[in-house]
């Protein structure tokens, strides 16, 4: 830590950062629009002016951009100075000359952060009087509202659509007060974490297309702390509701998960809560109401007789505990597929293991060489993607910090580290959309790539391999550049996941084991299961308690009733073995949407969601997370 002096008073501030956010942590008023927390300074709008002196003698100063500062032992600063503050006044005040000032209709009014710095900057009166500068808007897709009149050009948009993200039909076209951030062509925007730019956008240039067709100022809604259910990962998140409906999720900051940003799949895919297919009450076989009264007597009978339950992955640890407890443990089922089951059983082996430590997305974003063995991460687990992205830019930092440049300086970094990434190799069956930051890609069949890993194991043991040239071909090179980016890094990540299958997964499981014996301490091992609540579900549903052995039990008679709890079983199981099942059966089904499994039901009783409800779930590195109910 050092000491600095802002306008008179000291402060003791972290020399790693930018003078910019040492005095917003420090809780200090200074306007700023390019600068982000996650994407580091470029000095795009200059409104973080401040005064710098070189000593205490020095009564001038110097003008200077604060988030292009290093903050230095004695360092001496103004904010309040007359010469500061009326140049970031001019500096609004020209940004402001073509914005349509329509803030009473602007969906981020109330939670604008141009609202917001434009008062702290005390800009009020407009004196531009001339023709402004208009621009057409593009349909940008499903999701996302274009409105470019209100850019003030911060560049904030295209820094993390295309360098953060990956993005590359998103850019920043012409010139000066013409500057246009759009695609070439309308059409939708094709990165999985489109929707951030509502977020990042520090105006209302780009906005949430879905909650603008039900609009509610922030101050209507009702909010609370939740977590994401698109994936395993647990992203935090803020849903918010009106009225009974959910009308938008945005991201609530964790700072070893989703930091400050959400995919696509989260942001706008919790909206089935809103669906006419929600079962709103308790019914019959035949689709008619049954009283509350009713419903108690019913289950009582139920209970009667032998039954058994079957859980869920979707469902919370609460609802499967709780039905778990009804049915008494040796009757608790599975609620998900036999390999799914396997599969979880490896994983939850592997969090228990000493050997493998099971990192946080904050974490996997500092490893510094990663295979990926089978797993198509962007599909099973976006912000695991994302991270991953993060995590090839380290070799730029590490090349930046040797050069003294520091690692927020992003335009710096990037320009003096040009291609150099760390480290990404991907052993997959196709195409992922990692390739174009993957360095090691071995593109083969499932049994070669069980082969390439197994030799993989056997190299990191000491040992060489058992197969010969002839049966892995050029494999081999990908196998040999593998271990020498894992053998000479320093935090090392092996990532799979149930998409790859069992096989890869204790393929995985067995190179993170051998390099944590080569480097005699705990290596990374990232297993990424396929539902939000994946492992809370296998810890209550380990053994053989598997849905083959459910489903059998019910067609051949030997028990004659089930509780279904939040599961559609046509989508775990052959649909003939869950046809004969469920119409021997007799069947009781909870869940929150109509599905073909509630369809067998003779009584069916409606669950809440994830914003209805507290329920505790927990995510692929064993993580256990409460949400809250919304309203």
């Amino acid at each position: 830590m050092v000491k600095i002096t802002v306008d008179g008073i000291c402060y003791e501030v972290d020399p790693a950062n930018n003078l910019l956010q040492e005095c917003l942590s420090q809780g200090l008023d200074l306007p700023y629009f390019c600068w982000h927390p996650s994407m580091g300074s470029v000095g795009a709008c200059r409104q973080c002016a401040v005064i710098q002196y070189r000593d205490a003698e020095d009564k001038k100063g110097t003008l200077v951009m604060s988030c292009m500062t290093p903050v230095t032992e004695g360092g001496i600063y103004s904010l309040a100075s007359e010469q500061a503050s009326n140049f970031r006044a001019d500096v609004i005040e020209s940004l402001m000359t073509s914005h349509p000032h329509d803030c009473p209709v602007c969906e981020e009014g109330g939670e604008c952060h141009l609202q917001d710095m434009t008062q702290m900057s005390g800009h009020n009166y407009r004196r531009f009087d001339k023709q402004k500068v208009t621009h057409r808007n593009q349909n940008l897709g499903p999701f996302i509202n274009h409105e470019m009149n209100r850019c003030i050009t911060c560049y904030r948009c295209v820094r993390f659509y295309d360098d953060y993200a990956g993005g590359t039909d998103l850019s920043a076209q012409a010139s000066h007060h013409h500057t246009y951030f759009g695609r070439f062509e309308e059409g939708s925007l094709e990165s999985e974490f489109s929707g951030n730019l509502v977020e990042v956008c520090p105006t209302g240039v780009f906005t949430d297309k879905p909650f603008s067709a039900h609009y509610a100022r922030k101050w209507d809604l009702q909010s609370a702390p939740s977590i994401c259910s698109g994936c395993s990962v647990g992203c935090n998140i803020t849903p918010g509701e009106r009225y009974g409906s959910l009308r938008r999720v945005v991201n609530r900051y964790h700072n070893d998960i989703n930091g400050y940003f959400l995919c696509d799949r989260g942001r706008f895919g919790a909206h089935y809560v809103n669906s006419e297919s929600r079962l709103r009450g308790a019914k019959d076989a035949s689709g008619l109401s049954v009283s509350t009264r009713e419903v108690e007597e019913r289950i009582t009978a139920f209970a009667s007789e032998a039954v058994i339950g079957i859980g869920s992955p979707r469902a919370s640890n609460e609802a499967n505990f709780a039905l778990r407890c009804f049915v008494g443990a040796e009757n608790f089922f599975a609620g998900h597929s036999d390999a799914d089951h396997e599969a979880l059983q490896v994983l939850v082996e592997c969090l228990r293991d000493s050997s493998f430590h099971s990192p946080s997305v904050r974490e996997i974003e500092q490893a510094d060489a990663i295979i990926v063995l089978g797993e198509d991460v962007t599909n099973t687990a976006p912000r695991i993607a994302l991270a991953l992205r993060q995590s090839v830019r380290n070799a730029a930092k590490d090349l930046a910090e040797a050069n003294r440049i520091p690692s927020w300086q992003d335009a710096a970094v990037r320009e003096l580290a040009q291609d150099s990434l760390s480290p990404l190799a991907v052993f997959a069956s196709g195409s992922t959309r990692l390739d174009d930051v993957v360095s090691i890609k071995l593109n083969v069949d499932g049994v070669s790539l069980i082969n390439a890993a197994n030799a993989l194991v056997e190299r990191l043991s000491g040992r060489s391999p058992n197969y010969s040239d002839e049966t892995l071909g050029t494999t081999m090179q990908s196998v040999e550049a593998t271990y020498s980016a894992l053998v000479g890094a320093k935090r090392p990540l092996i990532v799979s996941g149930s998409g790859a299958g069992v096989a890869l997964m204790r393929c995985a499981a067995n190179i993170a084991r051998a390099l944590s014996d080569l480097r005699s301490q705990s290596c990374d091992l990232v297993l990424l299961p396929a539902e939000d609540n994946s492992v809370g579900h296998a810890l209550l549903a380990a053994g053989e308690n598997t849905l083959t052995t459910a489903l059998a039990k019910l067609a051949t008679g030997e028990i004659k009733r089930a509780i279904v709890i939040e599961n559609d079983l046509f989508e775990r199981a052959p649909t003939e073995s869950v046809r004969a099942a469920l119409t021997a059966a007799e069947l009781l089904v909870i869940d929150q949407i109509e599905t073909p499994t509630q369809r067998f039901a003779t009584l069916t009783i409606p669950s809440a969601t994830f914003n209805e409800c507290e329920t505790t779930k927990v995510n692929y590195e064993g993580r256990a997370q409460l949400s809250f109910q919304v309203g």
